[in-house]
């Protein structure tokens, strides 16, 4: 980005849309080692953006993963299952599993989970496929960290780098599913004839924003002004949009998207008016390094965001160190929205324009623990 006003965008107007159950809550709630992740009021950030609030919604601590992407990933694997493989029975894993092992031929598994992904994702459908019972084939673009690979090979994941980018590594899965039978693309993005799929995943995040409108409300107050989130291809943003951005809320919640400004293809596309895929560049948050939108996510991103913002490795190292002083473990991707915040409310027009006082509230989402070997 070659200047601060291109990396900021402004919608005035967002849309609202009727709010949507978070029908995943009670299958995820049947989930060994369930429990809502913590929403941190921290005080010292407040006291520093100058307004009454900021409540850091800490994923580190999502199973024994430490990333949100468990969420989507088995609701979306439990809906794409139930649709190709006949099953019937509710949305339960270990039901589902002793069916989908049922089914098993000779050759083992009826089904292969597959996905390309930058990290955290891939490492969640595989813990599914694991849990399920099923094999996995995880596709990663060059430059993916060491610590990624091993966390998915811990998984009993088959693994394949693609000499690409992100954009690279999901082309590779989609011709990997249309080479063999029994083969499921569990893909967080969507594209013309893809849709089913992450719209499930982007309904597994309500179980997130769900968990917010609870924790807010046992903090003792009546709603939450501004959300930042992180943006890779925009399906976490999407369901954040359709939670916040549903009518019917006591405070008015404006939503902002975050992207490293080596890979801002959501800022560049709500500039354009239409999804369009940027080169990508180096950059820590290699969990946001996605060059196209995803399709399902776009109308949401693009009517119901009130802004969007990208950031630079300079401002996500700040943001890894702003967090831990209040105890908040967040990576390179995860802390892109708190560095978002900063980079916004700390920016007088900025501010200004979002209507952030000092009585706000803000939440910003920390979607994963520190990566190894990343900083």
């Amino acid at each position: 980005m070659s200047s601060p006003e291109d990396a900021w965008y402004f919608n005035p107007s967002p849309r609202e849309w009727p709010p949507l159950t978070p029908r995943a809550r009670a299958f995820h709630a049947s989930l060994p080692g369930y429990a809502p992740t913590p929403l941190v009021d921290a005080p010292e950030l407040a006291a520093m953006l100058d307004v009454g609030h900021v409540l850091i919604k800490d994923e580190s601590a999502r199973f024994d993963l430490g990333a949100f992407k468990i969420l989507g990933a088995t609701w979306a694997c439990v809906q794409a299952l139930t649709a190709e493989s006949g099953y019937d029975g509710p949305p339960d894993l270990a039901a589902l599993r002793e069916y989908l092992l049922s089914r098993a031929g000779p050759d083992g598994a009826a089904f292969t989970l597959v996905t390309a992904t930058d990290g955290n994702h891939g490492r969640a459908v595989a813990r599914a496929a694991r849990l399920l019972g099923l094999p996995a084939r995880i596709f990663l673009p060059r430059g993916v960290p060491d610590a990624v690979f091993d966390r998915i090979g811990a998984e009993d994941a088959a693994m394949t780098v693609v000499d690409s980018v992100y954009d690279g590594a999901v082309d590779a899965a989609k011709q990997f599913v249309a080479d063999g039978p029994g083969r499921l693309l569990i893909q967080d993005m969507g594209w013309e004839g893809y849709d089913a799929v992450p719209d499930w995943i982007a309904e597994g995040y309500l179980t997130l924003t769900s968990e917010i409108d609870d924790q807010i409300a046992s903090l003792g107050l009546d709603g939450v002004d501004l959300v930042a989130v992180p943006i890779g291809t925009g399906t976490l943003g999407q369901a954040v949009v359709q939670h916040f951005r549903g009518t019917g809320r006591v405070r008015t919640t404006r939503v902002m998207s975050v992207e490293p400004d080596t890979a801002a293809c959501l800022l560049a596309s709500l500039r354009a008016g239409e999804i369009v895929t940027v080169p990508t560049a180096s950059t820590i948050a290699n969990g946001l390094n996605c060059g196209t939108p995803s399709s399902t996510g776009w109308p949401w991103l693009r009517d119901g965001l009130s802004a969007a913002v990208a950031v630079s490795d300079d401002e996500l190292r700040k943001a890894i160190a702003d967090l831990a002083k209040v105890g908040v473990a967040s990576g390179p991707s995860g802390c892109a929205a708190f560095a978002g915040l900063t980079a916004a409310l700390t920016d007088p027009a900025r501010r200004s324009a979002l209507g952030i006082d000092a009585a706000s509230v803000v939440v910003a989402l920390s979607t994963e623990s520190p990566i190894p070997g990343v900083s």
